[in-house]
């Protein structure tokens, strides 16, 4: 009987464990959902979406740092999308 058991309970642990690692990648996801359309609703204006009054913005403008290297970077790339490709392969 215990030999069962402890299969059954490592069966348990390893669903409890797969449960885990679903809830926290949908949770990630989530995270980046949110972050973009934070990110939209204050850069809305170079989309042509109504943009918050400018006060509002530049208080809020520290908190896009990461969104906006982001932004910075893929626009360099997106000059040269073969050149992003080949850096991203590491092709010398």
């Amino acid at each position: 009987m215990t030999v069962l058991g402890g299969k059954i309970r490592k069966a348990f642990e390893i669903l409890r464990q797969i449960n885990r690692e679903r809830a926290t990648a949908m949770i990630e996801f989530e995270l980046k959902d949110l972050e973009n359309i934070f990110t939209l609703l204050i850069l809305g204006g170079f989309v042509g979406m109504p943009s918050p009054p400018a006060p509002i913005a530049m208080e809020l403008l520290p908190l896009l740092e990461r969104e906006v290297s982001i932004m910075m970077s893929r626009s360099d790339f997106a000059q040269d999308p073969l050149g992003a490709l080949m850096g991203i392969l590491e092709v010398d």
